[in-house]
C-alpha cells in the first residue's frame, strides 16, 4: 500500500490519503494498513475502537479528547463533508493551544491522524455527514473532557453558518484556562 503522509501546522498531525486504483467500474483503496500506517506515522501501536457518526448539517462535535489512557484518532469521511479540528493540548509543547483544520470527504480521500496529547472536534458541512474513526484507546467516561469549541483563546475560525448544533456535553465544554491537559 502506498501512503502519502503530510504535515500540517500541527507536525504531530498528519494528513494521510491511500493510494485510489480508479477504472471504469468505480474506484478501491486500503483505508487502512498497519504496516502503511506505521511507515508513514512512526506509531507502532494497534488501534482498539472503531467509532462511527452519523450528524446534520452545522453539527459541532467536540473538542473532545481523553486523559489517563489518552486517544489517538485515524479519522475519515465516508459520506458528506466535515471541517476537522485538532488542538494542541501539550502544555509542555512550544504549539500548545494551536490548531489545525482541513476539510475531509470521500471526495478528497483525506484521513487525519491526530496522535494522543490532542482534542479534536469537527464542524458537519454537507446536509449530514458519516465519520468513522479509529482510536488507541478505549473511549474510557470517566477520562473524557471537552473543550469548548467557541474558546476565544483557540480562535478556531470554523466555516459555520448559523448556530451549531451540539449534545449537551459539548454545550458545557470548558475554556482552556480551566481544562485539565496534558503535561
Amino acid at each position: 500500500m502506498s501512503l502519502k503522509a503530510t504535515s500540517t501546522a500541527l507536525p504531530e498531525v498528519l494528513v494521510l490519503e491511500p493510494k485510489l486504483f480508479s477504472d471504469d467500474r468505480g474506484h478501491f483503496f486500503e483505508s487502512f494498513n498497519a504496516r502503511a500506517f506505521e511507515n508513514a506515522t512512526g506509531f507502532g501501536g494497534i488501534f482498539v475502537q472503531d467509532n462511527h457518526s452519523l450528524s446534520a448539517r452545522n453539527v459541532i462535535r467536540g473538542l473532545h479528547y481523553q486523559l489517563g489512557p489518552p486517544q489517538g484518532k485515524l479519522v475519515r469521511v465516508v459520506a458528506g463533508e466535515i471541517f476537522d479540528v485538532a488542538v494542541d493540548l501539550r502544555r509542555q509543547s512550544p504549539r500548545f493551544g494551536q490548531w489545525v483544520g482541513m476539510t475531509l470527504s470521500p471526495e478528497n480521500g483525506r484521513q487525519l491522524w491526530i496522535p494522543p496529547g490532542f482534542a479534536h472536534g469537527f464542524l458537519v458541512l454537507s446536509s449530514v455527514a458519516e465519520v468513522i474513526y479509529k482510536t488507541t484507546e478505549y473511549w474510557s467516561q470517566s477520562h473524557e473532557r471537552t473543550i469548548a469549541w467557541d474558546e476565544p483563546q483557540l480562535g478556531i475560525s470554523w466555516p459555520l453558518e448559523g448556530r451549531p448544533i451540539q449534545s449537551e456535553k459539548d454545550r458545557r465544554g470548558a475554556f482552556l484556562a480551566d481544562a485539565e491537559v496534558f503535561d
